[in-house]
């Protein structure tokens, strides 16, 4: 049996993989949320296109309003969709030590059963997608999103208390045997627990904690941890909390890697109520980062300057990510990318 490894995000791709919002799913309710959706996952497809290959994934019967949109670069697939967060519903692929690509299936739930949600058929993504990869499949019994884990693809994986111990997701289940399959199925040996993700995030549509907007790994040695600077927002103790933990467990390990931070755009709420907009909630791509704008230019230059610095040789692509994130997650929470091999 193969030993696997899940590589760092910066690894050379393959290409890309999303899911188009499927008609009939909660991402919107009238023509003009239709319209918002569709023209945001766009958006990040076609920017995509321009430096790799992006395989989308149609809902049948949604090929038509898909091309409307999508640059003609851009492969359809048709496969049953109940919605397009293709970081969660889609394998997370990993290489193994002969160099072949493995792709591991994990349970998928509708993020813990959430009474809004529906996955009868994004349950079967990850297994339609690792066979159009020609990726050996590496099923796993446990509830997880790719979301969920964030590794620097030489053995550390960041994930959250509220996601992996979910009873919801995994009842029962302890942190050894959380660690234990992470182990087994992405080579992880060290394993950075924070306690919980952002409050909006955690909110009724939210997935209970993602770690892939709370932090992620630049290389080896740059660790990018979110930031809110404003005590007026909850968020504010939240990635105190996390930093000083990430701090401790570093520090505890004798490991040197440095901790950049990402601070959030000034805004604090919508209609909906505190906003947990991300700038760490990016993408990295063959030559580029495809990065989450927030309509203020201060904010968003700082940000994607620090991306610049970390990401050196890297085009940092600014797309207007709040779109998304009204409808639950960001542009690395509609993605998955494909390793090459």
């Amino acid at each position: 049996m193969s030993n696997w490894r899940m590589p760092i995000e910066s690894h050379p791709q393959e290409r890309v993989f999303m899911a188009w919002p499927a008609s009939g799913g909660y991402l919107f309710t009238d023509a003009t949320s239709a319209a918002e959706a569709y023209t945001a996952w766009a958006s990040v497809a076609n920017a995509i296109t321009e430096h790799e290959h992006l395989t989308m994934l149609v809902n049948p019967g949604d090929e038509k309003i898909a091309k409307k949109y999508l640059a003609r670069q851009v492969e359809l697939v048709t496969a049953p969709l109940n919605d397009a967060w293709m970081r969660d519903i889609g394998p997370s692929f990993v290489i193994g030590e002969n160099g072949e690509l493995g792709a591991v299936n994990y349970v998928f739930n509708g993020w813990g059963a959430q009474r809004w949600a529906k996955w009868d058929k994004d349950q079967h993504v990850g297994k339609i997608v690792a066979e159009l990869a020609g990726a050996t499949i590496i099923n796993s019994e446990m509830v997880n999103e790719g979301g969920g884990i964030q590794v620097d693809g030489i053995g550390r994986v960041i994930v959250t208390d509220t996601v992996q111990l979910d009873p919801g997701r995994n009842p029962g289940w302890s942190k050894a045997q959380v660690e234990d399959e992470l182990r087994r199925t992405i080579g992880t040996t060290g394993t950075l627990w924070l306690p919980r993700g952002l409050t909006r995030d955690s909110d009724e549509f939210g997935t209970r904690g993602h770690s892939d907007i709370l932090a992620a790994f630049a290389s080896e040695d740059v660790l990018l941890m979110h930031e809110q600077t404003n005590p007026a927002h909850p968020d504010y103790a939240i990635s105190k909390e996390n930093i000083e933990i990430t701090q401790r467990w570093l520090q505890e390990r004798g490991d040197k890697t440095a901790i950049l931070t990402l601070p959030a755009p000034e805004i604090l709420r919508d209609s909906e109520g505190f906003v947990d907009y991300s700038y760490i909630n990016h993408l990295v791509i063959n030559n580029a980062v495809i990065a989450c704008g927030f309509g203020e230019k201060a904010a968003d230059q700082r940000a994607h300057s620090i991306m610049a610095e970390v990401y050196p040789g890297r085009e940092i692509v600014n797309l207007d990510a709040r779109d998304i994130f009204t409808r639950g997650g960001g542009i690395h929470c509609i993605t998955q990318q494909q390793p090459a091999v």
